[in-house]
């Protein structure tokens, strides 16, 4: 049995009251002042691959290495930040920098990156179309509503010739920056979670790597386009509240995650739908 607890935003907002008086500092620049690093180091954690990743180093890596791990998994793109920044988690593992960056700038958070660990390709997908030059005039395809994410998948159709985007269109392109739209495509903005549930419900859908293993769908084989692994800033890294770099235990996981043994195991289990970037 995976020894791995899934909670639910109101179950860590319980808990967010328990830890938040010793967790948060002060001041606008707050950073994680705590230095007892005794006990598991818990990471938050998307369920895949993130958390099936982690619960291949807790089972096969970390005793040797001396690292008592508990892995939590989470649905969402918001709550394992959140948990990281007041210390009900002490560290995780999700999501990549154009997004940090937007979300501590949004949200006020201290969160950073230790190390890149693989990407996850965005990949548009059809029940309905084989090809997405198949898709007609007037189709409509859902894309995730967070700014990062949305952005990207308005590049990755712009980089299939779908759409063409205003020039000096960045992170934050929405569909207002789209310069030329040759198939009227219309645009479903939702949560990034729900992407791979609309696809019966629209004619494509932009949906993230691990939302789509998830889902069943094996993105190196189902894509109808897929983003190019290729000098990509989206990679995915375990993450910290700023301070809490040099914790031994999250040394010890930043190093077990970038072992031969864990590439392997990418490698071997998602065959090209999730990709080491070490």
């Amino acid at each position: 049995m995976r020894n791995t607890a899934k909670l639910s935003t109101a179950v860590l907002a319980a808990g967010a009251l328990t830890f938040g008086l010793t967790a948060c500092g002060s001041g606008s620049e707050s950073t994680a002042s705590s230095s007892d690093y005794s006990g598991p180091l818990v990471v938050a954690a998307s369920p895949t691959p993130h958390a099936e990743i982690l619960n291949f180093v807790k089972k096969n890596l970390a005793k040797k290495a001396g690292l008592d791990l508990e892995v939590k998994e989470f649905q969402d793109y918001i709550v394992p930040n959140t948990a990281t920044e007041d210390g009900s988690v002490d560290a995780n593992y999700f999501q990549n920098k154009p997004y940090l960056d937007d979300f501590n700038k949004k949200r006020g958070t201290h969160i950073v990156p230790v190390v890149t660990v693989h990407l996850e390709p965005l990949g548009l997908y059809s029940h309905k179309v084989k090809k997405a030059d198949g898709l007609k005039s007037g189709a409509t395809i859902a894309v995730p509503n967070d700014a990062v994410n949305e952005a990207r998948a308005l590049k990755l159709l712009a980089a299939d010739g779908l759409i063409t985007l205003k020039a000096g269109a960045g992170t934050e392109a929405t569909p207002q920056d789209i310069a030329k739209n040759p198939k009227n495509l219309k645009f479903k903005e939702v949560e990034a979670a729900q992407t791979a549930r609309s696809l019966d419900d629209v004619d494509a859908a932009v949906v993230n790597g691990n939302y789509a293993i998830s889902a069943g769908i094996k993105p190196a084989e189902d894509a109808l386009v897929l983003e190019s692994a290729k000098n990509s800033p989206y990679g995915n890294f375990l993450a910290v509240k700023k301070g809490n770099e040099k914790d031994p235990r999250v040394k010890k996981l930043a190093k077990l995650l970038t072992s031969p043994e864990v590439k392997k195991f990418i490698e071997d289990k998602y065959q090209g739908s999730v990709i080491p970037s070490f």
